[in-house]
Protein backbone atom coordinates (compact mmCIF):
# COMPACT_ATOMS: atom_id res chain seq x y z
CA UNK A 1 0.00 0.00 0.00
CA UNK A 2 1.28 3.64 -0.56
CA UNK A 3 0.61 6.53 0.87
CA UNK A 4 0.69 10.02 -0.24
CA UNK A 5 3.10 12.09 0.93
CA UNK A 6 0.38 14.04 3.00
CA UNK A 7 -0.69 11.19 3.91
CA UNK A 8 2.60 9.85 5.71
CA UNK A 9 2.81 13.55 7.28
CA UNK A 10 -0.61 12.73 8.94
CA UNK A 11 0.95 9.50 10.57
CA UNK A 12 3.93 10.64 11.61
CA UNK A 13 2.44 13.70 13.80
CA UNK A 14 -0.15 11.10 15.36
CA UNK A 15 2.61 8.98 16.45
CA UNK A 16 4.42 12.08 18.50
CA UNK A 17 1.51 13.00 19.61
CA UNK A 18 0.72 9.76 21.44
CA UNK A 19 4.39 9.81 22.49
CA UNK A 20 3.92 13.07 24.12
CA UNK A 21 0.90 11.80 25.53
CA UNK A 22 2.40 8.80 27.13
CA UNK A 23 5.07 10.80 28.44
CA UNK A 24 3.00 12.85 30.73
CA UNK A 25 0.30 10.67 31.62
CA UNK A 26 2.08 7.11 32.04
CA UNK A 27 -0.32 4.25 32.40
CA UNK A 28 1.42 1.22 33.45
CA UNK A 29 0.94 -2.44 31.96
CA UNK A 30 -0.10 -3.97 35.48
CA UNK A 31 -0.12 -2.64 38.90
CA UNK A 32 1.12 -4.80 42.15
CA UNK A 33 -1.15 -4.88 44.77
CA UNK A 34 0.57 -5.82 47.96
CA UNK A 35 -2.56 -5.48 50.24
CA UNK A 36 -0.89 -2.58 52.90
CA UNK A 37 -1.72 1.24 52.76
CA UNK A 38 0.41 3.68 51.43
CA UNK A 39 3.50 4.34 54.17
CA UNK A 40 1.79 8.23 53.54
CA UNK A 41 -1.63 7.34 54.17
CA UNK A 42 -2.92 7.39 58.14
CA UNK A 43 -4.32 4.45 59.73
CA UNK A 44 -8.01 3.87 59.71
CA UNK A 45 -9.80 3.76 63.18
CA UNK A 46 -10.03 -0.15 63.05
CA UNK A 47 -6.28 -0.37 62.07
CA UNK A 48 -5.64 1.79 65.71
CA UNK A 49 -4.72 -0.82 67.87
CA UNK A 50 -6.33 -0.29 71.56
CA UNK A 51 -4.50 -0.14 74.37
CA UNK A 52 -3.95 -2.83 76.94
CA UNK A 53 -6.11 -2.31 79.96
CA UNK A 54 -4.29 -2.63 83.53
CA UNK A 55 -5.27 -5.63 85.12
CA UNK A 56 -6.66 -4.44 88.84
CA UNK A 57 -4.40 -6.49 91.59
CA UNK A 58 -6.50 -8.85 93.21
CA UNK A 59 -6.62 -8.30 96.83
CA UNK A 60 -5.32 -11.40 99.14
CA UNK A 61 -7.80 -12.29 101.71
CA UNK A 62 -6.71 -11.28 105.44
CA UNK A 63 -5.81 -14.46 107.71
CA UNK A 64 -8.18 -15.53 110.37
CA UNK A 65 -7.74 -14.43 113.49
CA UNK A 66 -7.54 -16.53 116.32
CA UNK A 67 -10.57 -14.76 117.76
CA UNK A 68 -12.21 -15.56 114.55
CA UNK A 69 -11.98 -19.02 115.21
CA UNK A 70 -13.10 -19.37 118.71
CA UNK A 71 -16.08 -17.00 117.86
CA UNK A 72 -16.88 -19.71 114.94
CA UNK A 73 -16.79 -22.49 117.41
CA UNK A 74 -20.03 -24.05 118.16
CA UNK A 75 -20.39 -24.13 122.12
CA UNK A 76 -21.06 -27.91 124.15
CA UNK A 77 -21.63 -29.00 127.38
CA UNK A 78 -19.60 -31.95 128.58
CA UNK A 79 -20.90 -35.54 128.59
CA UNK A 80 -20.84 -37.75 131.59
CA UNK A 81 -18.38 -40.58 130.11
CA UNK A 82 -19.46 -44.42 130.14
CA UNK A 83 -16.17 -46.77 129.62
CA UNK A 84 -16.72 -49.17 127.24
CA UNK A 85 -15.74 -53.21 127.84
CA UNK A 86 -13.37 -54.52 126.58
CA UNK A 87 -13.13 -57.66 124.53
CA UNK A 88 -12.81 -60.60 127.04
CA UNK A 89 -9.33 -62.32 125.50
CA UNK A 90 -7.87 -59.81 126.75
CA UNK A 91 -6.31 -58.77 123.47
CA UNK A 92 -6.82 -55.22 122.12
CA UNK A 93 -9.83 -54.19 119.90
CA UNK A 94 -9.19 -52.69 116.69
CA UNK A 95 -11.64 -50.22 116.38
CA UNK A 96 -13.46 -47.47 113.16
CA UNK A 97 -15.68 -46.40 115.88
CA UNK A 98 -16.02 -46.65 119.56
CA UNK A 99 -18.87 -48.99 121.08
CA UNK A 100 -20.83 -46.20 123.11
CA UNK A 101 -24.09 -45.02 123.55
CA UNK A 102 -23.38 -41.77 124.36
CA UNK A 103 -23.51 -38.46 121.88
CA UNK A 104 -19.90 -38.30 121.27
CA UNK A 105 -17.71 -38.33 118.29
CA UNK A 106 -13.39 -37.93 118.58
CA UNK A 107 -11.27 -35.62 117.35
CA UNK A 108 -7.44 -37.42 116.22
CA UNK A 109 -5.10 -35.73 114.64
CA UNK A 110 -2.14 -37.81 113.85
CA UNK A 111 2.38 -37.28 113.02
CA UNK A 112 3.38 -34.27 114.04
CA UNK A 113 6.64 -33.92 111.71
CA UNK A 114 4.65 -31.82 108.59
CA UNK A 115 3.12 -28.51 110.21
CA UNK A 116 2.27 -27.44 113.81
CA UNK A 117 0.29 -24.09 113.26
CA UNK A 118 1.22 -21.63 116.36
CA UNK A 119 -2.29 -20.89 117.40
CA UNK A 120 -3.92 -24.39 117.44
CA UNK A 121 -2.93 -24.78 121.01
CA UNK A 122 -4.41 -21.65 122.26
CA UNK A 123 -7.53 -22.46 119.80
CA UNK A 124 -8.03 -26.11 121.62
CA UNK A 125 -7.54 -24.27 125.17
CA UNK A 126 -10.10 -21.53 124.25
CA UNK A 127 -12.76 -23.40 122.46
CA UNK A 128 -12.04 -26.60 124.64
CA UNK A 129 -11.47 -28.98 122.21
CA UNK A 130 -10.92 -32.05 123.54
CA UNK A 131 -8.43 -33.79 121.15
CA UNK A 132 -6.42 -36.76 120.59
CA UNK A 133 -2.89 -37.27 119.35
CA UNK A 134 -1.32 -39.92 117.63
CA UNK A 135 2.05 -38.84 117.40
CA UNK A 136 5.07 -40.31 115.91
CA UNK A 137 8.23 -40.34 118.59
CA UNK A 138 10.57 -38.52 116.39
CA UNK A 139 8.51 -35.93 115.65
CA UNK A 140 7.47 -35.28 119.28
CA UNK A 141 11.04 -35.41 120.46
CA UNK A 142 11.84 -32.59 117.86
CA UNK A 143 8.68 -30.67 119.15
CA UNK A 144 7.98 -31.62 122.69
CA UNK A 145 7.22 -27.96 123.85
CA UNK A 146 4.54 -27.62 121.08
CA UNK A 147 3.14 -30.95 121.91
CA UNK A 148 2.95 -30.24 125.53
CA UNK A 149 0.90 -27.13 124.64
CA UNK A 150 -1.73 -28.78 123.40
CA UNK A 151 -1.63 -31.34 126.34
CA UNK A 152 -1.66 -28.56 128.85
CA UNK A 153 -4.70 -26.99 126.92
CA UNK A 154 -6.98 -30.40 127.26
CA UNK A 155 -5.16 -32.80 124.58
CA UNK A 156 -3.92 -36.40 125.21
CA UNK A 157 -0.57 -37.86 123.30
CA UNK A 158 -0.88 -41.36 122.16
CA UNK A 159 1.28 -43.76 119.65
CA UNK A 160 1.72 -43.74 115.95
CA UNK A 161 5.14 -45.67 115.81
CA UNK A 162 8.56 -44.76 114.83
CA UNK A 163 8.79 -44.21 111.70
CA UNK A 164 5.42 -44.15 109.91
CA UNK A 165 5.87 -47.37 108.47
CA UNK A 166 3.31 -49.84 107.24
CA UNK A 167 3.27 -52.70 109.98
CA UNK A 168 0.99 -55.27 107.97
CA UNK A 169 3.20 -58.20 107.52
CA UNK A 170 6.26 -57.21 109.20
CA UNK A 171 8.11 -59.60 111.78
CA UNK A 172 6.56 -59.30 115.48
CA UNK A 173 10.06 -58.22 116.25
CA UNK A 174 10.05 -55.29 114.02
CA UNK A 175 6.65 -54.57 114.69
CA UNK A 176 6.95 -54.69 118.48
CA UNK A 177 10.09 -52.42 117.84
CA UNK A 178 7.71 -49.47 116.13
CA UNK A 179 5.51 -49.66 118.82
CA UNK A 180 6.92 -50.20 121.91
CA UNK A 181 10.22 -48.00 120.63
CA UNK A 182 7.95 -44.74 119.96
CA UNK A 183 5.63 -45.79 123.52
CA UNK A 184 8.72 -46.02 125.66
CA UNK A 185 10.25 -42.13 123.62
CA UNK A 186 6.53 -40.93 124.78
CA UNK A 187 6.41 -42.07 128.09
CA UNK A 188 9.44 -40.28 129.13
CA UNK A 189 8.46 -37.02 126.92
CA UNK A 190 5.65 -37.01 129.13
CA UNK A 191 5.36 -38.57 131.67
CA UNK A 192 2.64 -40.84 131.09
CA UNK A 193 2.71 -43.98 128.99
CA UNK A 194 0.27 -44.28 125.75
CA UNK A 195 -2.57 -46.56 125.97
CA UNK A 196 -4.30 -46.25 122.71
CA UNK A 197 -2.76 -46.97 118.68
CA UNK A 198 -3.15 -45.72 115.55
CA UNK A 199 -1.04 -47.85 112.94
CA UNK A 200 0.16 -46.31 110.46
CA UNK A 201 -2.38 -45.77 107.02
CA UNK A 202 -4.47 -47.98 109.39
CA UNK A 203 -2.27 -51.22 108.26
CA UNK A 204 -2.69 -54.08 110.62
CA UNK A 205 -2.42 -57.48 111.31
CA UNK A 206 -2.99 -60.55 113.67
CA UNK A 207 0.85 -59.42 114.55
CA UNK A 208 0.12 -56.02 115.20
CA UNK A 209 -2.64 -56.50 117.99
CA UNK A 210 -0.15 -58.80 119.88
CA UNK A 211 2.71 -56.29 119.86
CA UNK A 212 0.41 -53.58 120.47
CA UNK A 213 -0.87 -55.50 123.60
CA UNK A 214 2.89 -56.31 124.34
CA UNK A 215 3.99 -52.84 124.41
CA UNK A 216 0.67 -51.66 126.61
CA UNK A 217 -1.65 -50.59 124.20
CA UNK A 218 -5.83 -51.00 125.22
CA UNK A 219 -7.30 -50.73 121.55
CA UNK A 220 -5.93 -49.58 118.08
CA UNK A 221 -8.21 -47.23 115.73
CA UNK A 222 -9.21 -46.58 112.01
CA UNK A 223 -11.26 -43.40 111.47
CA UNK A 224 -14.76 -43.09 110.06
CA UNK A 225 -14.38 -39.01 109.06
CA UNK A 226 -11.28 -37.42 107.60
CA UNK A 227 -10.70 -34.02 107.55
CA UNK A 228 -8.41 -31.80 105.25
CA UNK A 229 -8.27 -28.14 104.51
CA UNK A 230 -11.63 -27.69 106.19
CA UNK A 231 -13.71 -30.46 104.35
CA UNK A 232 -14.98 -33.08 106.13
CA UNK A 233 -15.38 -36.32 103.71
CA UNK A 234 -16.91 -39.40 104.92
CA UNK A 235 -16.54 -42.74 104.51
CA UNK A 236 -20.20 -43.26 104.88
CA UNK A 237 -22.98 -42.21 102.85
CA UNK A 238 -25.35 -40.95 104.86
CA UNK A 239 -22.55 -38.12 105.26
CA UNK A 240 -23.23 -37.06 108.74
CA UNK A 241 -21.27 -38.14 112.45
CA UNK A 242 -22.79 -40.86 113.87
CA UNK A 243 -22.58 -41.31 117.94
CA UNK A 244 -18.70 -42.73 118.41
CA UNK A 245 -17.39 -41.77 115.09
CA UNK A 246 -13.37 -41.36 115.09
CA UNK A 247 -12.57 -38.26 113.16
CA UNK A 248 -8.93 -38.24 111.17
CA UNK A 249 -6.74 -35.00 110.72
CA UNK A 250 -3.20 -34.55 110.77
CA UNK A 251 -0.82 -31.78 111.38
CA UNK A 252 -1.31 -29.75 108.73
CA UNK A 253 -0.99 -26.20 107.44
CA UNK A 254 -4.96 -26.09 107.76
CA UNK A 255 -4.90 -27.62 111.29
CA UNK A 256 -6.97 -24.67 112.32
CA UNK A 257 -9.66 -24.83 109.91
CA UNK A 258 -9.81 -28.38 110.34
CA UNK A 259 -10.79 -28.37 113.85
CA UNK A 260 -13.65 -25.94 113.10
CA UNK A 261 -14.87 -28.27 110.80
CA UNK A 262 -14.94 -31.12 113.02
CA UNK A 263 -16.58 -29.25 115.70
CA UNK A 264 -19.06 -27.82 113.48
CA UNK A 265 -19.96 -31.58 111.75
CA UNK A 266 -20.21 -32.87 115.03
CA UNK A 267 -22.39 -30.06 116.65
CA UNK A 268 -24.98 -30.37 113.65
CA UNK A 269 -24.76 -34.16 114.40
CA UNK A 270 -26.18 -33.31 117.84
CA UNK A 271 -23.05 -34.90 119.25
CA UNK A 272 -20.25 -33.77 121.64
CA UNK A 273 -16.84 -34.02 121.36
CA UNK A 274 -15.42 -36.19 123.62
CA UNK A 275 -11.68 -37.86 124.83
CA UNK A 276 -10.95 -41.42 123.67
CA UNK A 277 -9.36 -42.04 127.28
CA UNK A 278 -12.42 -41.24 128.68
CA UNK A 279 -13.98 -44.49 127.24
CA UNK A 280 -11.30 -46.76 126.88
Amino acid sequence: MSFTPAARLLAVFMVLLALNGCAANPTPAFVAHSGAPSPSAPPTPAETAAPTPTPTPTAKPKPKSLEWYVAKAPAYQPVQPHPVKLPANGLPPFWLRVPTQDKVAFITIDDGALARPTAVPDFIRDAHIPVTMFLNSPAATEHTDYFKAIEAAGGVVENHTIHHTSLRGKSYAYQKQEICGSADKLEELFGKRPTLFRPPFGDHDDTTIRAAKDCGAKALFYWTETVDKGIVRYQTPDKHVRAGDVLLMHFRPRLMDDLLAALRAIHAAGLTPALIRDYV
